[in-house]
Parts: structure tokens; sequence; C-alpha cells
């Protein structure tokens, strides 16, 4: 497996240095491995399946209707309210669709706003690993340098990932301009709690740092009774809090590149200088399809959640079975195992034997690692798709008693 050596699979000798040591993306080379040997694509999150029809209809209404043209700088209209309507029925606040939401061309692309018209160069970041590896991409590309903090799995394999407090406080120095909190938690699942979001909150209030909130996966909550707390709600986090979030995870639509960011009109303006030179602005029929869903599509994602529910205890039952041991996750698309009792090498290498030989294809999740060596012994599943497409992958993975 080539690793991040190449960017597109050439030499990356043309790429600038900032961003050539990040090499290709492990999500499009697992794809493209999956596409060759015919393995059920368990790496990539997206769904195999589409998206409710009432988003469909409004976007075609909206192509009919001859909204063909550039979109607001910072969203269509009726999405924006759309937003700031969802915000303020689930007691979060009151938020003002024309000065606090700006919509992007999905999460990714207002990560790289984001970040772009925070930072300056030689600003550090905080970050969380294992991370979504827009994170650190982005951030070298608005000149900064991330900071590590570790999430590690129990010592008893049953409880979620966690952080040492001492750790997250030791990475901030003078520099420290921003904190990015993913909750729930791509790769692993976890959703932090009340608890250590306060522990963060008043790190970040007393070092008087902003905090990126992703939050992609706030309606994808698999356990009775656990909360999705935005941070933004915790006292004195407001003011200091970017939220983001998209539609493509919560309604299967992956590919229609619609997200948000929920900020103060202050933070709001380091959002919106950057996306007016990145995208200006997004596709516009897809924006209104984006405000049908998140006003009418309330059965659909709860419906995509039990499904989403099942296909994860089946597959974390059968990769326990088969020796792996498999880490609780509580929301996301994904979950993290443990393969090395399997003794099939690191994850890469297991990885590429998963792919190749048993069929199933799965993300090596130490890319996802800023420290050398950590992740190495873990591998990452998506179980957001068809339930017939979890059961093939269980079947195939059988090979692995092998």
């Amino acid at each position: 497996m080539s690793g991040q050596s190449k960017v597109g699979g050439v030499e990356p000798r043309h790429v600038a240095e900032r961003l050539a040591r990040f090499g290709s993306s492990i999500f499009a080379e697992m794809t493209g491995l999956a596409q060759k040997h015919g393995a059920v694509n368990l790496s990539q999150g997206f769904p195999d399946f589409d998206g409710p029809d009432v988003a469909k209809r409004a976007a075609i209404a909206a192509i009919e209707a001859g909204h063909g043209q550039y979109a607001r700088m910072i969203g269509v209209p009726t999405l924006n309210a759309a937003i700031a309507e969802g915000w303020a029925a689930r007691g979060f606040g009151d938020v003002d669709p024309e000065a606090e939401v700006t919509v992007t061309s999905g999460c990714s692309e207002a990560i790289a706003a984001t970040l772009m018209g925070l930072l300056n160069p030689g600003d550090e970041v905080v970050v969380f690993e294992p991370y979504f590896d827009f994170y650190t991409a982005c951030t070298a590309m608005a000149g900064g340098t991330c900071r590590f903090v570790t999430l590690r799995p129990p010592m008893d394999g049953k409880g979620a990932f966690g952080f040492d407090e001492g750790e997250f406080r030791a990475a901030f120095t003078a520099r420290t301009r921003v904190v990015i909190v993913n909750s729930p938690h791509n790769p692993t699942g976890k959703v932090f709690t009340r608890q250590e979001l306060e522990l963060i909150a008043g790190v970040c209030r007393e070092r008087g740092v902003v905090v990126i909130s992703d939050e992609v996966y706030e309606h994808l909550i698999y356990e009775e009774g656990m909360e999705h707390v935005p941070i933004a709600t915790l006292p004195g986090m407001r003011e200091r809090t970017i939220t983001m979030s998209s539609m493509g995870k919560t309604f299967a639509l992956t590919g229609w590149k619609i997200g948000w960011t929920i900020a103060p009109p202050a933070l709001t303006a380091a959002v919106r200088a950057g996306h007016q030179f990145m995208t200006f602005s997004s596709a516009t029929p897809l924006q209104h399809g984006a405000a049908a869903a998140l006003r009418g599509a309330g059965e659909f994602v709860e419906k995509q959640r039990r499904l989403f529910a099942g296909n994860r205890d089946r597959l974390c039952g059968a990769l326990a079975g088969l020796g792996l041991t498999v880490f609780p996750s509580h929301s996301t698309y994904f979950v993290m195992a443990d393969h090395s009792a399997l003794g099939l090498g690191d994850d890469r290498a297991f990885c590429r034997h998963l792919t190749e030989t048993v069929g199933v294809a799965a993300i090596p999740p130490s890319v996802f690692y800023g420290t050398p060596g950590m992740g190495t012994a873990f591998v990452r599943f998506a179980f957001c798709k068809k339930a017939e497409t979890i059961d093939e992958a269980i079947r195939r993975l059988q090979a692995l008693r092998r």
C-alpha cells in the first residue's frame, strides 16, 4: 500500500511542501482498492442507498423554477432560516439566520474556510487524535501547526475512548488559537460527555481560545438516553464557538456537499472571509433540497438511525466472534476494533489482507494520528450501509477463521 507518499498516484515533486506530506487521501486509496478487488466497501463513510424523497423533490422543483444561478454567498435564505429554526427547536437558543449562519460546500469546506479565516502563520491548533484528516491538512494550508491530544481506548474494552486532562492542558501554548472538538467523534464513535466538554470549555475560556465544533453526526446517536451536547451551549462558550454540521451524514446525501456553520457575528466574519474566496456559494438547487429535508425528513432520520444501530450490533458481534477487540461505538458511521490478536501485521497490512483476500475493505486508522506509531493495532469499519451489505460483509469476514 502506497501510504501517503503519492498524490493522485504520482510523485509529489510539484506539490507544495505544506501539502505534499499528506499524500493522497486514505479514503480514495481504500475505495479504489475495494473497487479493484470487488470488495464490500466498509472503508469510506458513505451510505449505499439514497436520501429522502422530500429533499430530491425540492431540489428538482428548484431547478425547474429556474434557481440555477449563484446563491447568496451566505446561503439561500430558506436554508439559513431552516438551520436556525432547527437549532432553536432543540432548545439550543435563538440564532440570527442572516448574521450567524453560513452555508458551505459540505462541512469539509466549512473546516477549510474557517481555519483559513482564523489562523495566522505559526498559530497552533489543538486536535484530538485520531482525527478527521481535514483538520490537519487544512491547518497546514492556513500556515498553522497542530498539537495532539490522544483519545485512548478503555483498558477494559467496554467504555468510550477518553483523554487525560493533564495532556490536554499541556497541549496549550502561547500560540494556541483554536481547539477542534468533534462530537460525535469520527472515527471512534465516541460522544463526548457533558463533563468532558465542560473541562474543554473551561480551559478554552481560561486561555481565550476559539473552539471549532464539528457536529456532523449529531442526529445519529444510538444509545437510549445519551445526549448530544453542543459545546456552544455551555456557559461562556457561545461567543467563542463555531459550530459546524451538514446534511450529508444526517440524510444519506453525502454527495450533495451542503454544510453550514453557526457562530456569533465576529467569528462568522472569519468563516465568510475564507468561504467567499474558496467556493463563494454552494449549489443553489441543492440548498433548497436541504431546507426541505431539515423541515420534513425527521422520519427518514429515525429509520436510518435504527438501521445503523442494527448494522453496528451485528457487525460488532461478528468481529468479536472472530477474535478482534471491538470498542463501543455510540454514534457516527463507524466502529473501531483492535485486530492485533489475529497476527496479520499492522493496520495497513491487515486492511490490505482484508481487501485483497477476504473481500472486505476497511480503513487503517494510523493515518488519523499525528503521533508516530499510534493506531497501528486498530482498524475502522463503516456500518452506514444497507442491512444486506453488512450481512454480506459478515459472511465474507468468516474467512478470517481460516
